[in-house]
């Protein structure tokens, strides 16, 4: 994944060093032991061991060089060209990166994308979305009247966030807040995490349910969520276990009871239903579940005498008890109760209890949303804008990493980098890109930060040169390289150290 951003990096190096006539001695993806090399006229090509990085080695980059050089030598030395001409050889690197980086969101747009819908997960009551007005399975469609595709739309560069408009069921709907926006951020990645669940149910003699709105053909992406929190009317049909992954027909479904408003089913949910997720899938060997005699398709409706209808509902109910646990179930019309003892695993940092159960949950999948291709004009124009914000959402990120407004634990390495690649490449190609475009954005500024090792330190030194009137002093170079290679190693060491504590 990183690899071809880096050599794009050291691609914009290489090409302005040879438009302004330097030699080239060395072109390195990667660093240390070479696995792979190959001459071609003055330039080493090479594949390195460690493919964190890259570099390009110009011929007479060393300021300090005793040996002196020839006319002719002097005229393809990086040294003995002029200001302008290292400046664009060292900024190079970055412009590729941002180059690249329109490139491809030029292309996504051009072509036409794919990508998930901005949906939100399960919200529960009595929390801060919920009391701003935003519910289970919300599709964002403007923050701040601007249009969102995919979640990374956001503009993070405004300070706070006012309005955001949904689409609830069949109606657009306004909300007029007022949340800082590193707050609304944080809200928003909780609850989109949160899975939505399929309208299923169980009864109490293990009879399989679908809930759903009169007069509506069958969503496959309506969710419970969703159905429970509408005002109603509703319908109760019998379905078959069979049928959980079809495509359902409403008119050929046996209606068992139609209910005024969501309300009154809930009602009746209390004492006769239970949403699919509390029905038991398996039990964990040797756990407190399978110890106490729970069954596969037991159905848990209570917790220490409280109803409970969701799984994610129980767990939590699960974390906040001391002691004994009672837990009551149907199993074929019997209701049965039983005493068991949370286990306690998890870190250090945070214990998690657990009885050993595993759901039945079935869960929505996330609807893919298709873009229409756009014009030429067009996608040359929204790569720029893409590019800019990309930009400024790279500089807003790392202001709060220093100003500590956002956590260093948030700093992530090659295996973060890699598992959030896997991630977006699974989801679809236009999700894999957009993260690739982003990346290369972040390569290309943060090499342009004015620490020495990286290419802004180089700048800097270029700028300090021209009003000392020469290079800075072999020793002042030694001092400023050992102060940016342990700024470097720093930053590598955290982001291994949270790579690691992430995988424990």
């Amino acid at each position: 994944f990183l690899c071809p951003l880096i050599f794009f990096h050291e691609l914009g190096h290489f090409l302005f060093a040879r438009f302004f006539g330097v030699r080239v001695e060395i072109f390195s993806i990667g660093f240390g032991p070479k696995i792979f090399k190959h001459k071609y006229k003055d330039t080493e090509y090479a594949v390195s061991l460690i493919p964190l990085g890259g570099y390009v080695k110009m011929f007479g980059d060393d300021p300090y060089r005793e040996a002196t050089l020839t006319e002719e030598e002097k005229k393809v030395a990086f040294n003995y060209k002029t200001k302008w001409a290292r400046f664009w050889i060292v900024f190079g690197g970055p412009l590729a990166n941002l180059i690249l980086a329109a490139v491809v969101y030029g292309s996504l747009v051009f072509f036409g994308e794919k990508v998930p819908e901005t949906r939100m997960g399960y919200i529960p009551h009595a929390t801060l979305f919920y009391d701003l007005g935003f519910r289970s399975g919300d599709r964002i469609v403007e923050i701040n009247h601007q249009k969102i595709l995919a979640f990374d739309d956001l503009d993070i560069s405004a300070d706070s966030v006012n309005s955001v408009t949904v689409q609830r069921l069949n109606e657009k709907i306004e909300m007029k807040i007022q949340l800082n926006t590193q707050e609304f951020i944080n809200s928003l990645v909780t609850y989109i995490s949160q899975p939505l669940r399929k309208p299923f149910l169980v009864g109490q003699n293990q009879d399989y349910y679908l809930l759903y709105p009169d007069d509506n053909s069958y969503n496959p992406y309506l969710s419970i969520e969703e159905i429970l929190d509408s005002k109603g009317p509703l319908t109760l049909f019998k379905v078959k276990k069979e049928q959980f992954k079809e495509s359902l027909k409403l008119d050929e479904l046996t209606k068992v009871k139609q209910f005024l408003t969501a309300e009154e089913f809930k009602t009746e949910m209390i004492l006769n239903y239970r949403p699919l997720d509390l029905m038991v899938e398996s039990i964990v060997m040797n756990s407190p579940a399978d110890a106490s005699g729970i069954q596969r398709d037991d159905i848990i409706f209570k917790i220490n005498n409280q109803p409970v209808l969701s799984f994610e509902q129980m767990r939590e109910m699960i974390q906040k008890i001391d002691g004994e646990i009672s837990v009551e179930f149907w199993r074929k019309n019997e209701i049965i109760k039983k005493q068991l003892t949370a286990s306690t695993g998890g870190s250090e940092q945070k214990k998690v209890k657990t009885i050993g159960l595993y759901s039945s949950i079935q869960m929505i999948e996330n609807l893919m949303v298709e873009t229409e291709p756009v014009s030429f004009i067009g996608s040359i124009q929204e790569s720029f804008l893409r590019t800019k914000n990309g930009i400024v959402k790279t500089f807003l990120g790392y202001k709060k990493l220093i100003t500590r407004e956002v956590s260093l634990n948030n700093i992530g390495g090659p295996i973060a980098i890699g598992k959030v690649a896997s991630d977006s490449f699974n989801i679809s190609l236009s999700m894999f890109f957009r993260l690739m475009a982003m990346m290369s954005i972040n390569l290309g500024i943060i090499n342009l930060f004015p620490v020495p090792v990286l290419d802004g330190g180089h700048i800097l030194f270029l700028i300090l040169e021209t009003f000392n009137g020469g290079p800075l002093s072999r020793r002042k170079m030694e001092i400023a390289q050992k102060f940016g290679l342990s700024f470097l190693l720093m930053l590598i060491f955290v982001a291994l150290y949270n790579d690691i504590s992430r995988l424990i």
